[in-house]
């Protein structure tokens, strides 16, 4: 019998039940200690694959920074924003924030607009790191992985860029990203897509002969199959596939990536799939 494979429309009907905060892209787990032990995990994880990116000058880092004046990043399945938010803006300089799911991409346009406004934030709500001084910003694009070509964004719909401006987002969206960060949201996608989407990817990383911009991976990891085979399991009520450390590996492979780091995410609540995250190139 053929395997499930995950479909498109199933898993955004799904989504769009769920709120649009942090809570609800993070399965009830939003108001707890994941959303901090992830984004700090996040960070020491891009840290150690792209040192040049730290602020801090240290031993682990010249004094003259190598990476490009400014460093882009594209953010996948992007929810309300979490990873762009509490990650990526931390560390590179331009963020563009791919989400399919409609409630989601407006709450985090409406939080990025916020950011970039002189009224005080809502309560419990952090401003976007570098986005009312204008030395950071983000481009919104709404629509699917499986249609996104990193290199040639048009078959999405381009929402909203906040923070700063010069050249204008429809001139510089396709000019490639040192970061690829995928977080949470390749489980909506069949092997063929997957393998497609990583294979696009890599060919919008911007400094490959140099060996700096990466591919994330962040995923939650299921066990391989006793014979040390990959196993993939389908969750039919968001239609998605958990994959196992061989199944992960095997696309990778596929795909003609090099898995260059890998590490598990610690300090996450009990009961919850292992999660790891993988460095490519």
């Amino acid at each position: 019998m053929d395997r499930p494979v995950p479909n498109i429309a199933d898993g955004i009907e799904y989504w769009k039940t769920q709120p649009a905060s942090y809570d609800g892209v993070l399965g009830g787990y939003g108001n707890g200690t994941l959303p901090r032990i992830d984004s700090l995990g996040s960070r020491l994880f891009l840290l150690h694959l792209y040192p040049e990116l730290s602020t801090v000058p240290s031993a682990f880092r010249p004094l003259e920074p190598r990476a490009p004046s400014r460093t882009r990043a594209l953010d996948v399945g992007a929810g309300v924003g979490r990873v762009t938010s509490d990650v990526l803006l931390h560390l590179v300089s331009d963020v563009v924030l791919l989400e399919p799911v409609g409630p989601f991409v407006q709450e985090a346009l409406a939080r990025a607009r916020a950011s970039a406004s002189t009224e005080p934030p809502q309560r419990g709500q952090r401003p976007w790191r570098g986005i009312a001084d204008q030395t950071r910003s983000v481009t919104i694009l709404q629509g699917t992985i499986q249609e996104f070509d990193p290199m040639n964004p048009h078959r999405v719909t381009f929402l909203d860029r906040v923070g700063y401006q010069p050249p204008r987002p429809a001139d510089d969206i396709n000019l490639g990203f040192d970061v690829i960060w995928c977080q949470w949201c390749l489980g909506h996608l069949s092997d063929p897509d997957l393998v497609a989407f990583l294979r696009r990817s890599h060919a919008a990383l911007r400094d490959k002969e140099k060996g700096r911009s990466v591919i994330v991976v962040k995923e939650n990891v299921c066990q391989d199959n006793q014979d040390g085979s990959a196993c993939t399991l389908f969750d039919e009520q968001d239609s998605s596939l958990t994959r196992s450390d061989r199944a992960w590996k095997d696309i990778f492979d596929q795909a003609g990536l090099k898995l260059v780091m890998e590490q598990i995410q610690e300090g996450l609540p009990e009961g919850l799939y292992v999660v790891k995250m993988y460095g490519l190139r």
